[in-house]
């Protein structure tokens, strides 16, 4: 008998094809998507899915369970700073710079080649599964689920609002008003491939904000996501005329804070099994440390 477990395309997931969708959320390789394709394993809405389809919020993506061959990515020893665990997700501090998954010509020394090493060397064979992203200069929380069944209850709970990512970011200016909402619709850059702009026919995207502290010229900020679009928080930053400090493509270079200062500062999910609420925090880093020493006495 089949057994297929279904995924609900939320909004930060509209747009994508079913391959994309398979690649990006599930991290599924090219050989495990065509060997799903020839058990006619990927189903929409109920329906054979063509991997070119697009899909919209509100479809329902199912996908055969297939046992863990592998851990898709090359398991290699390194260091992970492990902020939560249990037998269904683990809740990793992603250093700055750092990749989630390989992409590009990046192969090694992400974060999932070290998860990976660490399930090896503990004789668990699972597919690294990471429920969101993180751009490589954001540090902080990064939830990475054990199981095909973990990561769709987590993806319900993030469609839900039940998964709650809380971040933190320095900008400048002083914010005014001191709290808000911003709600302006994100889209790709007319010209510029790897950048989004806020655009009319964009998708909808919400970031909440609020003022931690105030500096000379320049605010501490805590955020959070009620979209998950790709360069959310920077690019609402930008256009609401406070850009994060350090961020070279939509912010404000500077030699004392080399990287964008923006922080996964804490997560807030539903324990799978018990349904307790469960938040974690990751401390700030250094560098962001530093940052706040340096806009606090200049």
């Amino acid at each position: 008998m089949k057994t297929f477990v279904k995924h609900n395309i939320a909004a930060e997931q509209a747009g994508l094809t079913v391959e994309k969708y398979l690649k990006e959320f599930l991290n599924y390789s090219g050989r495990k998507i065509q060997k799903l394709t020839r058990k006619k394993g990927i189903l929409l809405n109920g329906k054979t899915a063509y991997l070119q389809k697009t899909v919209k919020l509100g479809d329902t993506l199912q996908v055969l369970t297939l046992e863990d061959a592998s851990y898709g990515v090359n398991p290699e020893k390194g260091s992970i700073d492990i902020l939560y665990e249990d037998e269904y997700l683990m809740v990793l501090n992603k250093p700055a710079y750092q990749l989630v998954h390989p992409t590009g010509q990046t192969k090694n020394g992400t974060l999932a080649n070290f998860l990976a090493y660490y399930f090896e060397e503990r004789g668990i064979l699972t597919t690294i599964r990471a429920v969101h992203r993180l751009d490589r200069e954001t540090s902080g929380c990064i939830l990475f689920a054990k199981s095909a069944y973990s990561q769709t209850t987590l993806e319900q709970q993030l469609t839900g609002k039940v998964l709650r990512r809380t971040y933190q970011a320095l900008v400048r200016g002083i914010v005014t008003p001191s709290a808000g909402t911003i709600d302006a619709p994100i889209g790709p850059h007319p010209s510029l491939p790897n950048r989004r702009v806020v655009a009319l026919n964009g998708e909808k995207a919400i970031t909440h904000y609020q003022t931690i502290k105030t500096y000379a010229d320049a605010s501490l900020l805590e955020l959070s996501l009620e979209t998950g679009r790709t360069h959310q928080i920077r690019v609402h930053l930008s256009h609401h005329g406070y850009p994060i400090i350090g961020d070279k493509m939509y912010g404000v270079r500077t030699v004392w804070m080399p990287r964008q200062a923006l922080h996964a500062s804490s997560l807030t999910f539903e324990h799978i099994k018990s349904k307790s609420l469960i938040t974690v925090h990751a401390p700030l880093s250094a560098d962001f440390e530093n940052a706040l020493d340096y806009v606090t006495t200049n």
